[in-house]
């Protein structure tokens, strides 16, 4: 096994057998308005919606789990299979592994699969010369959407990852000018990795010419504590503490969903576990939820598990849009999300709410 190969699998073990989870989950201070005369039926709420062009059975992404290693190839497909039968969008893992060592067989098994949305993923890191490494460019941007019949590219922005991994690409000077050039040639949104997205960095971004966001926001997995159960086991010291330290580090999902307003679609991820969460990403101002650790156990047995899974999120965003009197995703966009704990404190602070 190569160390590209061990690293995406020592990521899936650490996600599955240790908490790598934020301390707090910033959605569970977040309320939605019961409506108890919500005039509607349920079997009528229409949670279709349109995201890059393309219509979606609901608003929810699966989003980059994993790739370039054997056991990838089964949780992928399971992955493709469930969202095509669900009508919603899937975005790959780092496609890293199937550009640098030809590793394609794990991202290309969800190619015909009929995933209406599909989003393929470079990281930034990788857009610029690392130590003994070769930037990519256009070519391989192109290359990574054929292989997975992609609609969109993701940029991942994984920084926080990177300098708690021992093997972590720290080069950033010249990134955002790498996603502009790349931006220029195909369709791309700029990824956060579990440590959320500034306004500020949003309007750089749309100025370099991205088309969304997945905010990816403190409540979900920190890469942070993922990192450092992999160096615990390396046996890597200063890595174990740069984890430790950082592990809390990134802007809650929420926040983050309100800083991004800037024009753009926005999937907000980060957190998201069930279909009440997803519901409050869309009334705070995402268009499109985003999940990836609440399927994770579920893909790596089958595809009908991962579905079964997503069906009853799907059913929550539904319960959630009829207790809130929402018969379409639009007016769910529409309603009042009151901000209480950390959330409403963090909120204030920055003058989003």
């Amino acid at each position: 096994m190569s160390d590209i190969e061990k690293r995406k699998a020592d990521h899936i073990q650490v996600s599955l057998e240790e908490d790598v989870a934020n301390s707090h989950n910033y959605w569970d201070d977040l309320h939605l308005i019961h409506d108890s005369l919500p005039e509607v039926d349920l079997d009528e709420i229409d949670t279709t919606t349109v995201l890059f062009g393309r219509k979606l059975s609901a608003p929810l992404m699966v989003t980059a789990i994993t790739g370039g290693y054997n056991d990838a190839t089964k949780v992928n497909l399971n992955l493709a299979e469930a969202c095509a039968s669900l009508g919603i969008a899937l975005g790959i893992g780092s496609q890293r592994a199937a550009i640098e060592r030809g590793d394609r067989a794990s991202y290309e098994v969800i190619r015909d699969v009929g995933v209406p949305l599909v989003v393929a993923n470079l990281g930034a890191p990788q857009l610029i010369p690392q130590a003994h490494k070769e930037a990519f460019g256009t070519e391989q941007a192109r290359e990574a959407m054929e292989m997975v019949g992609a609609d969109v590219l993701a940029v991942h922005l994984n920084y926080l990852q990177e300098v708690a991994q021992p093997e972590g690409d720290t080069r950033a000077r010249g990134c955002l000018d790498a996603i502009r050039s790349l931006a220029r040639e195909v369709p791309c949104i700029a990824k956060e990795t579990g440590a959320g997205i500034s306004r500020e960095t949003a309007l750089r971004l749309k100025g370099a010419g991205v088309i969304g966001f997945d905010i990816s926001g403190t409540s979900g997995t920190s890469f942070s504590k993922v990192e450092l159960h992999r160096s615990r086991r390396m046996g890597n010291a200063r890595c174990v503490a740069i984890g430790e330290t950082f592990a809390e580090w990134g802007i809650p999902a929420p926040i983050s969903v309100r800083l991004a307003q800037v024009g753009l679609p926005i999937i907000a991820s980060g957190g998201i576990v069930d279909g009440l969460k997803a519901a409050k990403s869309i009334a705070t101002g995402a268009q499109c939820a985003g999940l990836a650790r609440a399927v994770l156990k579920d893909a790596m047995i089958s595809a009908e598990a991962a579905e079964e899974r997503l069906r009853t999120i799907i059913e929550e965003l539904k319960v959630g849009m009829f207790l809130t009197g929402s018969s379409t995703v639009q007016q769910l966009a529409s309603k009042k999300v009151v901000f209480t704990g950390p959330a409403r404190e963090w909120g204030l602070e920055m003058e989003v709410i």
